[in-house]
């Protein structure tokens, strides 16, 4: 599996601005998101304090941020990240396609809603799970719950139709589903998940349904979910001066760090949590070189010990 030098999660102001800056200091970079934009950058009427580019709708500013990415060749990945995971010397990021890795990462999601359910947090990890794709083996021949707020997530609910024995489908959105004919579509809002060691029922207002796992399948995480073991301030991500979090190698910039709310604030937050991403690969890369310099002395001076007592 290839893996990035920096993985830039969300194609908002911020998540664009990191990419820039990475792609321009040569690091090779994945930007995982929504093509070409996040559609968040659509919403703004007018801009004003934009240095440059005065009296600026949003969709001027997505059509300005697109050809700067088409210039230098900065390609978007569509997946939703369900979960990433600090290993040590990388990161692990599960989305609903594929699995990547990366030496470093870069929140930029902006604020996620935090409608979590009660008891939807505890079980975490216990039976709760935000990837299908990635947590679909353990439950083959199994009773799942998927609980979905957008079609984007139907296939997720099909692949895991595959291998479950049943899967309920909890529609919490309008239209008509487009599932195979061994997926029960719920239309119930779930209310609470219960269980004793591993999440066993999900409860809605109308009734309880016993299961094996609970999959809930969202446009976007909330931080504190998406990154275990990140540190929060409410719903946004607690940084420095430089956009470190508190996990060393994953940086986070624009809206989820907190207010004000603002493109311009976002970009040059996109800005610095790059170049400090950068530094961080850079120094990482000197404490290697030098471990691999002390470990090849060691190396050395075991064999001068070993042919002189020979």
């Amino acid at each position: 599996m290839e893996r990035y030098d920096i993985a830039v999660i969300g194609t908002g102001p911020a998540g664009i601005s990191a990419a820039i800056t990475a792609k321009v200091r040569n690091k090779n970079i994945l930007l995982l998101g929504r093509a070409p934009y996040s559609p968040k950058i659509q919403m703004a009427h007018m801009i004003d304090n934009y240095p440059g580019l005065p009296h600026l709708s949003g969709e001027e500013l997505g059509r300005a941020l697109t050809e700067h990415m088409e210039q230098m060749e900065i390609a978007v990945t569509l997946d939703t990240v369900r979960a990433v995971y600090a290993m040590g010397k990388y990161f692990a990021i599960q989305a609903a396609n594929a699995e990547y890795e990366a030496e470093s990462v870069i929140i930029a999601t902006g604020v996620a809603p935090s409608h979590t359910i009660k008891g939807e947090e505890e079980f975490l990890g216990r039976g709760v799970s935000y990837c299908a794709t990635c947590d679909a083996a353990l439950y083959r021949g199994k009773t799942v719950a998927v609980v979905s707020y957008t079609p984007k997530e139907e296939a997720e609910a099909a692949f895991l139709a595959e291998m479950s024995e049943k899967v309920l489908y909890f529609q919490l959105y309008e239209g008509m589903a487009k599932l195979p004919d061994n997926v029960e579509v719920i239309r119930e809002k779930p209310q609470k998940v219960e269980g004793g060691l591993k999440a066993e029922r999900l409860i809605t207002k109308e009734h309880t349904y016993t299961v094996d796992g609970i999959f809930f399948l969202r446009e976007s995480v909330p931080a504190a979910q998406l990154v275990p073991g990140l540190q929060m301030e409410g719903n946004h991500i607690a940084i420095n001066r430089k956009c470190e979090s508190n996990l060393q190698g994953c940086f986070a910039c624009g809206d989820i760090t907190g207010t004000p709310y603002q493109y311009i604030k976002a970009a040059g937050e996109g800005n610095i949590a790059a170049l400090s991403a950068v530094s961080f690969l850079d120094k990482k890369q000197i404490n290697e070189k030098r471990q691999e310099e002390n470990d090849d002395r060691k190396q050395l001076k075991i064999a001068e010990i070993s042919s002189t007592t020979t």
